[in-house]
């Protein structure tokens, strides 16, 4: 049976890019120079797993089941974004440049992993994107290999529905100089380029 100590360790091991040092560096920092800390973390894990559910609407991690963004009657209705996890839907919050609603699926398929459709929520999206409401869908999914089979299996499922689907355009970053930016993001900047 595990000791205390290592129990700590591999529940610390389960955050991403912790490995067994850095698992087992925390623990030792939390119980010798730490400790009101280490209950700190402790009680708000566990307040976090009782109290946070996700959003009837939109999927997203809420504490009432329908989030406060999904109930902003300013937010434009007809427009529905469509990403990967809460973090992502934090930044696209924080451009303040979209003022529609969300749905996060939080995943993506990856088929490697047995990750398919039902395991990211599809059956709620199509539900939610067919409410005679949403006229557009945005899919900002991630520009990995899955995050792009996301958008396209999606943007096939919607468009077959009738629906308006656009991509996040992908391009140079702002401040970036081409010299300094990979051949792969300046050829999709080219091939997404618009007109002045």
């Amino acid at each position: 049976m595990a000791t205390s100590l290592e129990f700590l360790t591999e529940a610390l091991r389960r955050l991403p890019g912790v490995g067994p040092k850095s698992a087992q560096r925390m623990a030792y920092h939390l119980l010798q120079h730490d400790r009101e800390g280490a209950a700190m973390l402790s009680r708000a894990l566990f307040q976090a797993v009782e109290a946070v559910h996700h959003c009837a609407l939109c999927n997203t991690f809420t504490e009432d089941e329908i989030c406060g963004t999904c109930r902003d009657e300013d937010r434009d209705k007809r427009m529905l974004c469509v990403v990967e996890t809460p973090a992502d839907q934090m930044m696209i919050e924080q451009t303040l440049t979209y003022k529609g609603l969300y749905f996060v699926l939080m995943g993506r398929l990856s088929p490697l992993d047995g990750i398919g459709p039902k395991d990211i929520h599809l059956e709620k999206l199509v539900e939610r994107a067919n409410d005679g409401v949403v006229g557009e869908v945005v899919l900002a999914t991630n520009f990995t290999n899955e995050g792009e089979a996301t958008a396209h299996y999606i943007s096939e499922l919607l468009k077959a529905r009738g629906l308006k689907v656009s991509r996040l355009a992908r391009g140079v970053p702002v401040g970036g100089e081409l010299e300094y930016v990979d051949a792969g993001t300046i050829a999709r900047a080219m091939l997404d380029r618009r007109t002045t």
